[in-house]
């Protein structure tokens, strides 16, 4: 085998998963089988992926066939989630492709009777300095890639590259643009059955009584379920099933008792409820007081936030019986097959051999929405009819309304200055419910049916992460600047009306809206240019280029003030370790605010797919926006009432804004996601452009008309 004496420590996915045939297949026909523990959802992932399999093999990007997640076939890399799927399963495919063809090469040379290192590849052909050649599908057997991985053959270097950093076409995008059935709500099984549920009417409702005769009676009914205060009807055609669990809804009698604060005044519950408080930073000197001219306090608040996916969740489950044994499977687009199973498992008292669960692409997916839960209720309505697949697709006032929210969030900043206006000391604080209550993250089963059957417990919530492992209400709590003093707090709020849990971002978005709205205060309180304050407080280069790089694209010296228009720039590192990002927005506000255009400047290190990093860049950004102009879950004191699009409202395609983003040289860094680093910067610049357009400073979101009038100055 070919191999070099020095190379990087094993990546840990793969050192989870060692073997090299649980990430890929050299097959005959000639093409490449790739497994990742990682699923698409809609973040390009898989292309990505497939060509850093390409490259490490010297194969054309389009012989490589990516499969899908699933239990007991693709390496357990956990969740899909935080922007480290390049990272993660990048940097395993990396090695376990590079060593791959090492194998290969070694079985050629043997063929060819040469050494490997005079043999060369091109699209899987092998050809020896003299011109004999034979091919890696001449050569496929799956004995050879049957051993672990070592690590001991080094990846490619960046300067080798032909396939990594060129725009190869996405594998998911033909289907979807042709309409072919690819989600799963597209999935059809021999049999399949159609099942609805009857969510509580409100939080903390229980069933008293429910009449199940008049919906028996309907033609097509093949029966309901109920267990505790999970209700649920399943029929054989899917129309059956809509009309059905309206009726099975109005038989069914609930005890139901207020429950939920005033959406009114959040802030104000938040930062009174019962919390938890953890100590996330402390770091540097704090200032003499002598050296501080003025001290600065500010209060940001973000509400509850919906995942708002365009289409609702959805699965289908299977129960057979082999060998005496039952089987379920599972089709689901859950972020994690391997914990979803885990958590099946426990919730239906059965062992986790006795599952499989698969993904199947689904709606847009933010982090932890209803795939999970969607997924339990089909394999619940499952067991009620063995040996017939059901199908569950909750409506739309479900998904708005059980899915977990991003949690609502107070945030305090407050700086001490010096003369100049430069900040000496900064402190961070937090107030809000967890983003943490994924299935097997807490201690409950964290599924919803599961916690509305007889006898199921309420999902608790876990607890606050470290921030050395990205954090999650204290994600970009400690400003990336180079300030004297930077302390974060977090409080956890316990009671928790609402279930919450991770929303694309979690805390950076509201962390970063609030210290960069922050910053603009300090630079304008100091007559400075915002540009040229967040300068001066940076001496990280990669910033320093990246913040330059967006106020030249974006002629922030050429600006000049017109009535209504505005414009503001925001900066952070997600994560303050993952990718940088600065935005730059410009937006008009007349009746309502408008975002016109946003400018991001984006430094990921290496870039798989520059087209893909730009759809994700894109995305984030205009999804920041429209959080940020537009969305607030509604409630009242028993339940949830934002149920459609008219009552809890996103930017329509009409109010889409212009989007530039410029991604920076990759200068020899390792890839970092960026499917997140847009959220926080975008909403902190809109808000920074408002002010400049309006001279009003409004910390609550989203930034209506009305929170607008709440600002002003009495």
């Amino acid at each position: 085998m070919t191999t070099t004496p020095a190379t990087p420590a094993m990546p840990p996915s793969l050192a989870a998963n060692p073997w090299l045939s649980s990430w890929l297949r050299i097959l005959p026909e000639g093409q490449v089988e790739v497994r990742s523990g990682k699923v698409e959802i809609g973040q390009g992932v898989l292309t990505a992926l497939a060509q850093i399999a390409a490259e490490e093999l010297d194969v054309d990007v389009s012989r490589v066939r990516m499969t899908a997640a699933a239990t007991g076939v693709s390496p357990n890399e956990g969740l899909t989630a935080g922007s480290l799927s390049i990272q993660h399963s990048g940097a395993a495919l990396q090695f376990a492709c590079a060593e791959a063809r090492a194998v290969y090469l070694d079985r050629a040379a043997a063929l060819l009777q040469c050494d490997a290192t005079q043999l060369t590849v091109d699209d899987g052909r092998i050809t020896a300095t003299d011109g004999r050649t034979t091919t890696y599908w001449q050569l496929a057997d799956d004995a050879l890639l049957d051993r672990p991985a070592t690590a001991t053959v080094a990846p490619k270097s960046e300067s080798a590259y032909r396939v990594v950093g060129t725009n190869a076409p996405r594998v998911d995008l033909p289907d979807k643009l042709a309409g072919r059935p690819r989600f799963a709500h597209d999935l059809v099984l021999p049999g399949l059955l159609f099942g609805r549920i009857v969510r509580p009417p409100s939080r903390g409702a229980t069933l008293d009584t429910v009449d199940t005769e008049p919906t028996l009676a309907v033609p097509g009914v093949v029966t309901t379920v109920r267990d505790g205060n999970f209700l649920a009807v399943i029929a054989d055609r899917e129309e059956v099933a809509l009309r059905a669990v309206e009726l099975l809804r109005k038989d069914a009698v609930w005890q139901q008792s207020p429950t939920l604060p005033d959406e009114d005044d959040l802030p104000t519950f938040l930062t009174t409820a019962p919390r938890e408080t953890t100590l996330l930073a402390d770091q540097g000197e704090r200032p003499a007081a002598s050296a501080v001219t003025r001290s600065h306090e500010a209060t940001y608040h973000r509400p509850y936030i919906a995942h708002a996916s365009m289409g609702p969740s959805s699965a289908t489950a299977l129960l057979t019986t082999e060998d005496g044994e039952a089987r379920l499977a599972v089709w689901t687009h859950s972020q994690g097959v391997y914990i979803l199973r885990q958590e099946l498992a426990r919730a239906l008292d059965m062992s986790e051999k006795q599952i499989t669960v698969s993904h199947v692409e689904g709606p847009g997916c933010y982090g932890h929405n209803g795939a999970d839960d969607s997924a339990m209720d089909a394999a619940l309505l499952a067991l009620a009819v063995p040996g017939r697949p059901v199908q569950v697709v909750w409506s739309r006032a479900d998904e708005l309304g059980w899915s977990p929210f991003g949690p609502a969030a107070v945030v305090r900043v407050a700086a001490d200055v010096g003369t100049g206006g430069e900040v000496l000391a900064w402190e961070q604080e937090i107030w809000g419910n967890s983003h943490i209550t994924r299935p097997g993250m807490t201690p409950s089963i964290g599924l919803l049916a599961a916690s509305h059957r007889e006898g199921g417990k309420e999902i608790e919530s876990g607890p606050e992460a470290p921030l050395t492992h990205g954090g999650a209400a204290g994600r970009n709590s400690v400003p990336g600047y180079d300030f004297g003093y930077r302390k974060a707090v977090n409080h956890r709020v316990l009671p928790s009306p609402l279930r919450t849990s991770s929303l694309r971002s979690l805390g950076a978005f509201v962390n970063v809206f609030a210290a960069e709205s922050f910053m603009d205060e300090l630079a304008l309180e100091a007559g400075r240019d915002p540009v040229e304050f967040r300068l001066a407080h940076l001496t990280d280069p990669r910033a320093r280029a990246l913040i330059e790089t967006v106020a030249r694209r974006a002629a922030w010296d050429s600006w000049r003030p017109s009535e209504s228009l505005g414009h503001g720039i925001a900066y952070a590192r997600y994560k303050n370790t993952s990718a940088y990002c600065a935005v730059v927005a410009e937006v008009e506000a007349v009746s309502e605010v408008r975002v016109r255009r946003l400018t991001l400047a984006v430094d990921a290190g290496l870039v798989i797919s520059p087209d893909g990093a730009r759809n994700q860049i894109e995305g984030g950004a205009i999804q920041a926006t429209s959080w940020t102009l537009k969305e607030r879950m509604r409630f009242d004191r028993m339940t949830v009432t934002s149920e459609d699009w008219e009552s809890y409202p996103i930017l329509r395609f009409s109010e889409v804004p212009s989007v530039d983003v410029e991604l920076m040289p990759g200068d020899g860094n390792p890839p970092l996601g960026v499917g997140e680093t847009a959220q926080g910067p975008t909403a902190a610049a809109i808000a920074n452009a408002l002010y400049d357009a309006l001279g009003v400073r409004v910390r609550s979101l989203p930034l209506t008309e009305e929170q607008i009038v709440a600002a002003m100055p009495d």
